[in-house]
């Protein structure tokens, strides 16, 4: 792992969510036009250079999150974040489904005011349009240090799509993203 990926091309904008289990995020993200490019870690904890296993052990502090490298000529910071509170449940505090830790926590890890104060129009059109039935609960701090995962957990759904949580879970959260978001894929996953 290393603490620290290389910086993104000039004109582009990262942005580090965490909403649940990494492979389901990193899996959306990759479809997206104007995405250069997706890595799963580990952020907002309190132990450098975390394993999965550390992570899960739920002693970290750290959640599972996606670093999302963007060109925000062609994808907005407030599109990349509608799209995040389409794919996973904000108003669960640490928790996705049968997924349940702070590892799974809802975050957005802004990188600046700007970001900071996108995030928080987006939350609050959120909930104007009553899109959950509960309170948005999404963690809202400033970018902590981002921990790259381990290379298996890199890419996990396309690498392997027939796994059962990648059938049971990923999957469908692919599927809400291409259908919602249709004009927004990349050609080469239309």
């Amino acid at each position: 792992m290393t603490q620290t990926p290389s910086s993104p091309p000039p004109g582009s904008e990262v942005a580090l969510l965490g909403g649940g289990c990494f492979w389901c995020l990193d899996a959306v993200y990759r479809n997206l036009t104007g995405v250069s490019e997706v890595l799963s870690g580990y952020a907002g904890g309190h132990v450098d250079n975390p394993t999965y296993e550390q992570v899960c052990g739920k002693r970290t502090g750290h959640a599972e999150v996606v670093r999302v490298v963007f060109d925000p000529a062609v994808v907005s910071y407030a599109d990349i974040l509608r799209i995040f509170f389409t794919i996973h449940d904000p108003t669960t505090k640490d928790r996705q489904g049968a997924d349940v830790g702070p590892q799974y926590r809802s975050a957005i890890f802004f990188d600046g005011p700007q970001q900071e104060a996108t995030a928080r129009e987006v939350i609050a059109e959120v909930e104007r349009e009553g899109l959950y039935d509960g309170k948005v609960v999404t963690e809202l701090a400033p970018a902590p240090v981002f921990w790259t995962a381990e290379a298996e957990h890199q890419d996990y759904f396309n690498r392997n799509p027939w796994s059962g949580y990648c059938r049971a879970v990923v999957a469908p959260k692919v599927a809400k993203f291409r259908k919602g978001f249709a004009h927004r894929l990349k050609e080469r996953a239309a």
